[in-house]
């Protein structure tokens, strides 16, 4: 069954709406027209994931010419749902290359039966990778690390040794830097390890 006639609006009984004038409108300028795209400049891939922040990245991996490429190191610290993840690594115009690295989910194998992205957690990830990284350079003998763990402050550069400390920087990536966060777990454990990671304590837990 097919239904004719006009619409609401435009009943015989009614008069039309009528349109309004055209000098009435105001101007719109069109901003992104053909010129705005020819020159728009696509952000990096990392970027527009939201997975990296360059400015932070850039400060953390420029190094200076009269270095001659040496390997500037990071300890790079993330979260996920489950666990935690610490790696040693260096940049290069390749990309970044990984030395070495510990994830939370291997204390299972040291007695750790669950909770595996507390702070604890982070301490023991850090203090594992310390001491791979050590034994990979073969520093595992001439730096200990702290021998009693009670919390107290630690700076492995401040020993008496032959041998320089193992120095990196620490990557948070996109985390805030808050002050009793896990990521400082992770940072105490590195350090209580034996790497040389210049730090402050008063973000720590407990500090104030």
């Amino acid at each position: 069954l097919k239904v004719t006639g006009t619409s609401p609006s435009h009943r015989k009984d009614e008069p039309p709406v009528p349109s309004p004038p055209t000098d009435a409108m105001a101007f719109v300028k069109v901003l992104k027209n053909k010129a705005y795209f020819k020159r728009f400049q696509v952000k990096p891939r990392r970027r527009r994931e939201g997975k990296t922040d360059y400015r932070a990245r850039r400060k953390m991996v420029r190094q200076d010419k009269n270095k001659f490429n040496n390997k500037k190191y990071r300890m790079v610290v993330r979260f996920t749902n489950r666990k935690c993840i610490c790696q040693i690594m260096y940049a290069t115009i390749r990309g970044d290359m990984v030395v070495a690295q510990a994830t939370s989910a291997e204390l299972v194998k040291f007695g750790v039966p669950a909770g595996y992205k507390n702070y604890a957690a982070a301490y023991c990830t850090g203090l594992l990778v310390a001491r791979r990284v050590l034994k990979k350079f073969g520093l595992d003998e001439a730096f200990k690390g702290k021998e009693e763990v009670d919390g107290a402050d630690y700076h492995v550069e401040d020993e008496e040794n032959d041998k320089r400390p193992f120095k990196c920087i620490l990557d948070v990536g996109l985390q805030t830097t808050a002050a009793g966060h896990r990521m400082w777990g992770a940072l105490k454990g590195a350090v209580d390890g034996g790497l040389h990671i210049p730090h402050t304590n008063k973000k720590f837990p407990g500090f104030k």
